[in-house]
């Protein structure tokens, strides 16, 4: 495997999310919502977002060829050369499509069973958050870190909400409700990449959901832990990026909150 070049590689992502927001925004102003596709129930998907990704993939291909994809819209690609590219166009599809300002680019690239660089790019704000696995997290240019309150009671929670019927609903919606009576707040924002990158900046102390994909969580998971925080999947293990199960946290509350999910994840049924 060749040796990748971090800081050419870095640059040219930058202007690649640049150049992809700005194809984004431009239709965020202009999107009209008769023209939303759906490639299952509440599942929906337009014309932004494959267009996005074929930008994404265009040049994140040019910048290592042979190079391997897993992204949302389209299939996914085997790597040639153990590089693989993860990616989601338009994190926040539901929010774009209804003319809410929260929604975001995620690029993560994995390097064998290891993700090393993480963009989460909020193209309405021109706001980038970008990590590099041993070299910290930033947005715009500033490093970034994690909050310091010790306990949930004091911290902001996000999740996110299945948009198809599950048998484990119920479960889920008790995990909810008492991390909801334990913490400050918690929020349903609609974008999981964007949530993880306000953990990693310390606006959220946590975040949990379930039946998530790679492309949601890979970029904003490696944020969350070069910002100093701790990412696992429900259990407390490491299967978060393919196991579909995420919990984020300052490190502080960590194990709170994993105590509240796992008193309820050991009644859901097989997913």
């Amino acid at each position: 495997m060749e040796q990748l070049d971090i800081p050419q590689t870095d640059a040219a992502l930058r202007e690649l999310l640049k150049k992809t927001g700005r194809f984004i925004v431009e239709e965020f102003h202009r999107f009209s919502f008769d023209r939303v596709e759906y490639k299952g129930k509440n599942d929906p998907f337009t014309y932004v977002d494959v267009t996005s990704e074929k930008l994404l993939k265009d040049g994140c291909r040019h910048l290592i060829p042979g190079s391997g994809f897993v992204n949302e819209e389209t299939d996914n690609e085997a790597s040639e050369n153990g590089y693989t590219w993860i990616i989601d166009p338009v994190d926040g599809t539901s929010n774009f499509t209804h003319g809410v300002p929260y929604f975001c680019i995620s690029l993560a690239l994995q390097k064998e069973d290891e993700v090393i660089l993480g963009y989460v790019y909020e193209p309405l704000y021109e706001n980038l958050f970008h990590a590099q696995k041993g070299n910290g997290a930033w947005l715009n240019g500033k490093r970034i870190s994690v909050s310091n309150k010790h306990n949930l009671q004091n911290g902001l929670i996000a999740t996110g909400f299945p948009y198809e019927n599950f048998p484990w609903r119920n479960h889920y919606l008790e995990i909810v409700r008492e991390i909801m009576d334990g913490a400050h707040g918690i929020r349903r924002m609609g974008s999981a990449a964007l949530d993880l990158a306000y953990v990693a900046c310390g606006r959220f102390e946590g975040f949990f959901e379930l039946n998530l994909k790679p492309w949601d969580v890979a970029a904003g998971a490696l944020l969350v832990i070069e910002a100093g925080g701790e990412v696992t999947d429900f259990s407390g293990g490491k299967e978060y990026l393919y196991g579909r199960q995420i919990v984020a946290t300052n490190g502080h509350i960590h194990p709170q909150m994993i105590g509240i999910i796992q008193s309820k994840y050991q009644f859901f049924p097989a997913i």
